[in-house]
């Protein structure tokens, strides 16, 4: 954009639509604050010189003023666009317009006048720019000004108006009634599209809000849900994790009860050998209610970049405390990073739900095993989550993602699970699926984009 058009379209007005017009104004003005100068310049330099006939004092007069007010008025009008004042610079324009042609056409009479496309401009300028009421008062003021210029040939005449300036007259108001109806019509049209698209415009504005408020529920219900998922999976683990501290206790406990025994047999290194095995207990209990109390947060989501085979594990101490004893954990991984972008805390609610349902599904004693794979050529991380349970049955393995669907019995059981596994793993980019071999057991996978280190 050049610095010109930038000029034009820096006139200030809080309407749009003047806005909009403000360019296109100010070229108008422009053109008769420069041309109309220079116009009048080379006529009079024509008339002086002899190569144009010179004009009657009172008509050059009259072409003198009104060329002057012309320029004055197109100039002052300008600079009240310039000000913001875009309405009242128009207004008085098209008002020492409308003078000015009438001055015009009063000097040389009705019958001399030709065809002055300066009349079609004013009534342009009013309905397009104004409006449909300024549109018709431009109106009946040029007609105004044309029964004048009538009465004056009358009064020139002496025996009345001759027929050629009555004929000039209804030709010349003819045309202009045509003109106005025209855009009176136009005015109308446009006015009403203008309308029915404010409609429009302002019922999306109030969809989109609508729309911005059910996200924003939507959102807060989902980060509600997974929080729930997560005290749910907290409650499964506190009670191996209360196992693991009652095991600790007893240590200490039964250390505590043979302190004076083992001090009067000499057995001070013996003591402190037990005491090592009893901070290391207590210490492995205190990472995983630490890891526990982490998880169980209520935090709005916050993807970032980690290595996933390092979260998983990480994980472990609290999947042993989720499977139990009598279930077996296996994971194998690769010794290379396994960047992802997500959020962590819900990349390690995925497992634990995961690893939770492979409990309740095993009779017992069992195995659950983690696969974790790099698949550089598809540029994705894998992940095989597995156990030797029953499977699940081909009927409902298609529902298993589907909200509120669940084979357990009723209390045991949301069945929103998976059903917030699968949209968190969406939500990151990737994909789940489930699979029961026919050898029996189910396997899940699950296929996450793979990020770049440095995030």
């Amino acid at each position: 954009m050049n610095p010109f058009t930038r000029w034009l379209r820096g006139a200030p007005s809080s309407n749009p639509v003047d806005r909009r017009n403000a360019p296109f104004i100010q070229l108008i003005l422009l053109f008769f604050g420069i041309f109309v100068p220079i116009n009048k310049a080379i006529f009079l330099y024509a008339v002086s010189t002899g190569q144009a006939a010179r004009p009657g004092f009172l008509q050059l007069s009259a072409d003198l003023a009104t060329d002057a007010l012309l320029i004055a008025s197109a100039w002052v009008a300008l600079w009240c666009i310039r000000r913001g004042r875009f309405r009242q610079g128009v207004a008085l324009f098209l008002f020492v317009a409308s003078i000015c042609v009438g001055l015009a056409y009063a000097s040389v009479g009705l019958a001399r006048v030709g065809l002055d496309p300066i009349p079609l401009l004013l009534l342009s300028l009013a309905g397009l720019v104004m409006g449909r009421r300024t549109l018709w008062l431009m109106l009946g003021a040029l007609a105004a000004m044309l029964l004048a210029c009538v009465a004056l040939d009358m009064v020139r005449a002496g025996a009345g108006a001759p027929a050629t300036t009555i004929g000039k007259a209804i030709s010349i108001g003819g045309i202009w009634l045509i003109i106005a109806l025209v855009l009176d019509r136009t005015v109308a049209a446009l006015r009403d599209s203008l309308e029915e698209s404010e409609q429009r415009s302002r019922a999306l504005e109030q969809a989109y809000a609508r729309l911005e408020d059910e996200i924003a529920e939507r959102e807060r219900t989902r980060e509600q849900l997974i929080h729930s998922q997560k005290m749910d999976l907290a409650g499964r683990l506190a009670s191996g994790l209360a196992h693991d501290f009652d095991n600790v206790l007893s240590v200490i406990l039964g250390y505590a009860q043979q302190r004076n025994r083992l001090l009067a047999d000499g057995g001070g290194p013996a003591l402190a050998s037990v005491l090592e095995r009893v901070e290391l207990a207590a210490r492995r209990a205190m990472a995983i209610s630490r890891k526990l109390l982490n998880f169980s947060r209520l935090d709005i989501s916050q993807p970032e970049t980690f290595d996933a085979g390092a979260v998983l594990q990480e994980l472990q101490p609290m999947l042993r405390q989720l499977l139990g004893p009598e279930v077996q954990l296996t994971l194998q991984r690769p010794e290379a990073a396994l960047p992802v972008h997500m959020d962590k805390g819900n990349f390690e609610l995925t497992i634990l739900n995961i690893a939770g349902n492979s409990r309740d599904a095993l009779p017992g004693k069992g195995t659950f095993r983690l696969v974790a794979l790099r698949d550089d050529a598809a540029g994705l991380f894998r992940l095989v989550l597995s156990d030797d349970g029953p499977g699940i049955p081909e009927p409902i393995r298609t529902s298993v993602f589907m909200p509120f669907f669940t084979t357990k019995p009723k209390g045991e059981g949301t069945g929103l699970g998976l059903s917030v596994v699968r949209d968190i793993v969406v939500e990151a980019g990737g994909d789940i699926s489930v699979e029961c071999p026919p050898a029996g057991g189910t396997s899940v996978g699950i296929a996450l984009p793979l990020a770049s280190i440095a995030g």
